[in-house]
């Protein structure tokens, strides 16, 4: 049996050229099965395999090292190719992971805005990533708002889907600048669905957020809460794309979304390798924990101790990054039924105060937290966690992780990274 190999392994002008002299390559198999040349065979050049159902073929190449074993269903889907913007961020890095993983093509699109530059005007995350997999993936250092090199991105290829993460993220920063918010994440939103249905490009996965909830009227929050009172300007940008995929998806009936509303992602991958690197002042809670934990911040605020709560701060549902990741593969999965525009959210279902927060990244790091009770900021609120049931009944996904593996998790990134991706390579 002939594997026909004929992916051009050619990054964009200004990245990197030609990866590790592959160019083309055609492997054979013979009757000894000989497989002692020392190309390797990864998931980005079995995407244009023209030839490759022999699962045993590839586990023989999995036992060398060659790259990871797939499943015969993910053999069969490698062909598809998956454009992901913003996937060189927290949670977009670890849906690539998880793509991979699933036998899909990621394409990456980043332009640095909350990511580290590496080695040959690539993404840290994704160079961390290749070598992680044993694979390569194509980087793009493109931002959506420049509609003309999206387009000729879609030239280049045939994609089955995309996954939207791509946008400005700071709560407080946009309450600061909301025209900036307004203009970059509401324009990159118009210029991708406007460049995906010109390329007849109909399948959808965006990176939305509880926040469009804004002020819970009831808990746990289901899908039916109302939405639109949001509190922020980033909340009322995600909210805004929402309600333009929605329409979009009822003008044009070819089209599927699945809109992913987010509680609160925390964790990393279980290898070190990649993790929440925020540039700047950390905004979220865990990463300005684990900062505290290993020397680079001295103190954590603590907005608040006299909520209507267990310990009178603050609830929120935490959910580990790769569960939160797994998700995108189900909802991915989900577009195959054209299933028109869907909503979910993806949380675990319960909540923890801030206190409980810190006390488990106490037992998971092994040092002491420092903390200072700080009045109460404007805009928060007591308790907001998620009910996640029907994304278990109809996208067959449930959060797996508990509280323990998410700070055990985070803490060997932050230990490993102490000033994040900036380390070059981890420790």
């Amino acid at each position: 049996m002939q594997l026909a190999i004929q992916e051009e392994l050619a990054h964009p002008a200004g990245n990197r050229g030609m990866r590790e002299g592959l160019s083309s390559t055609q492997v054979e198999r013979d009757e000894e099965n000989q497989m002692e040349t020392q190309r390797m065979v990864t998931p980005s050049l079995a995407s244009s395999i023209t030839q490759c159902t022999d699962v045993e073929f590839t586990k023989g190449l999995h036992q060398k090292g060659r790259f990871p074993l797939l499943s015969e269903d993910s053999v069969q889907r490698m062909a598809e190719k998956v454009l992901v913007t913003g996937g060189a961020g927290y949670i977009g890095s670890h849906c690539v992971v998880e793509l991979i993983e699933a036998g899909y093509q990621p394409v990456v699109v980043d332009n640095f805005s909350n990511a580290v530059r590496g080695e040959g005007d690539v993404a840290e995350s994704i160079l961390r990533i290749e070598k992680l997999l044993g694979t390569n993936i194509e980087f793009h250092d493109l931002d959506l708002l420049d509609r003309p090199g999206l387009d000729k991105l879609f030239k280049k290829h045939s994609f089955s889907a995309v996954m939207h993460f791509a946008g400005l993220k700071a709560v407080g920063e946009s309450v600061e600048k909301p025209l900036h918010y307004y203009r970059v994440n509401l324009t990159a939103s118009m210029n991708l669905l406007e460049v995906m249905q010109a390329h007849r490009v109909h399948n959808l996965v965006f990176s939305s957020s509880a926040t469009v909830y804004g002020d819970p009227q009831h808990l746990p929050i289901d899908e039916q809460h109302p939405v639109g009172g949001c509190t922020n300007p980033y909340g009322k940008s995600k909210y805004f794309i929402e309600e333009m995929i929605k329409d979009h998806c009822k003008a044009e009936k070819d089209w599927n979304a699945v809109l992913l509303r987010y509680f609160n992602p925390i964790g990393a991958h279980y290898s070190g390798q990649i993790g929440e690197d925020p540039q700047g002042i950390p905004n979220n809670l865990l990463p300005y924990v684990a900062q505290v934990a290993i020397g680079r911040r001295e103190c954590l605020s603590v907005f608040g101790n006299d909520y209507d709560t267990i310990d009178g701060t603050g609830v929120r549902d935490y959910i580990h990054v790769v569960d939160l990741a797994k998700g995108h593969i189900a909802a991915l999965k989900k577009l195959k039924d054209d299933c028109g525009c869907k909503v979910y959210n993806l949380g675990t279902g319960r909540g923890y105060s801030v206190l409980q927060m810190i006390k488990a990244m106490e037992n998971a790091s092994g040092r002491e937290i420092s903390y200072k009770i700080a009045p109460r900021r404007g805009g928060d609120i007591a308790s907001c966690y998620a009910d996640p049931r029907l994304a278990e009944k109809e996208l067959g996904w449930k959060a797996e992780f508990d509280l323990e593996r998410m700070c055990a998790d985070l803490w060997k990134w932050q230990s490993m990274n102490p000033t994040g991706f900036s380390n070059g390579t981890a420790s």
